[in-house]
């Protein structure tokens, strides 16, 4: 991939999407191509397959999904495996028959077991049960990861794939209904400041350990994998560091400056127990995560206060 190679970044509207574009254009690259869902709905094969044969992209960045949080996942089940396992697919068939020279695709960190030993190693992937929480989502993002190994093995086919831990950042998704962990905390955090409360209610228990990671520096690795990574095994990328939603959401609250209490319902679920990546691989190739929680939350907090994202 050079700066004049034409890429393609399916689901440039996103969070991921978005900043891959700002990292590129970042970078020099100004041969980028780029279509929202009116424009090209992805669960449309020969949709895909027209927008492939008319615009030739020689590089693929495949950041496009349907996403959102536990409660989302739980109550559209159908259109999460559905919609996931349509995009994927589309994109990455026409890839293949369209010869692509590089695809990169956006897998999940949700798609290892439950129980699984910490810290993640590629290798657990397919060892243990699922989450059931994200399950549909988490299967069509295995499915996606396999298509690109499978493709590769079979054709050569250079088909990578990543797994990223939790992502936040500008561009995310603050909408309480389904949005993630992160972006939820810092609306409800900023209404309760804005609103004069005295005490904000947050799902589950606290418990669970998660692992964040700035989108930007996402962005930056998977460039960075597009350069200088051929392997089919998928790979991680994360900060590989973690810590309790108790202790993420009194940063958060510190960053906004909610001087109220938090009340834990712990009626509803929390999850897996612990999530968080090994990223050895990755650091040994010479990638690292530059952004700190702290930094990740004041950027996404100012951008989502400038922006009023609802």
């Amino acid at each position: 991939m050079n700066l004049k190679s034409k890429i393609y970044i399916a689901g440039h509207n996103g969070m991921v999407g978005s900043a891959i574009c700002r990292k590129l254009k970042e970078l020099g690259y100004n041969n980028l191509i780029f279509k929202d869902s009116k424009a090209l709905d992805l669960r449309n094969q020969n949709s895909v397959n027209d927008f492939f044969e008319r615009e030739k992209p020689e590089n693929v960045f495949l950041a496009a999904a349907k996403v959102g949080g536990i409660l989302a996942n739980s109550k559209y089940k159908a259109e999460f495996i559905y919609d996931n396992l349509m995009i994927q697919n589309n994109v990455i068939n026409a890839s293949f028959s369209h010869k692509v020279k590089k695809l990169l695709f956006l897998g999940s960190s949700c798609i290892y077991p439950k129980m699984a030993k910490q810290p993640i190693k590629e290798e657990y992937l397919l060892s243990g049960s699922l989450e059931p929480t994200n399950e549909p989502y988490a299967i069509a993002k295995i499915a996606g990861l396999k298509l690109c190994q499978y493709f590769k093995e079979q054709y050569g086919c250079n088909f990578i794939s990543l797994m990223p831990t939790n992502l936040y950042g500008i561009n995310d998704n603050f909408d309480l209904y389904n949005s993630h962990v992160l972006p939820a905390l810092i609306r409800k955090f900023h209404e309760a400041k804005v609103n004069k409360k005295k005490v904000v209610q947050l799902w589950g228990s606290g418990k669970p350990y998660r692992e964040f990671l700035y989108v930007d520096d996402l962005a930056e690795a998977c460039v960075f994998l597009m350069k200088k990574y051929n392997s089919s095994n998928p790979i991680n990328v994360g900060s590989g560091y973690d810590l309790s939603i108790l202790d993420l959401a009194r940063k958060v609250k510190q960053v906004i400056g909610f001087s109220g209490q938090i009340n834990w319902d712990s009626s509803k679920p929390d999850g897996t127990p612990r999530k968080l990546l090994d990223v050895s691989i990755i650091n040994k190739l010479g990638w690292s995560a530059k952004t700190t929680l702290e930094d990740g939350i004041k950027k996404t907090y100012n951008w989502y206060v400038r922006n009023k994202i609802q």
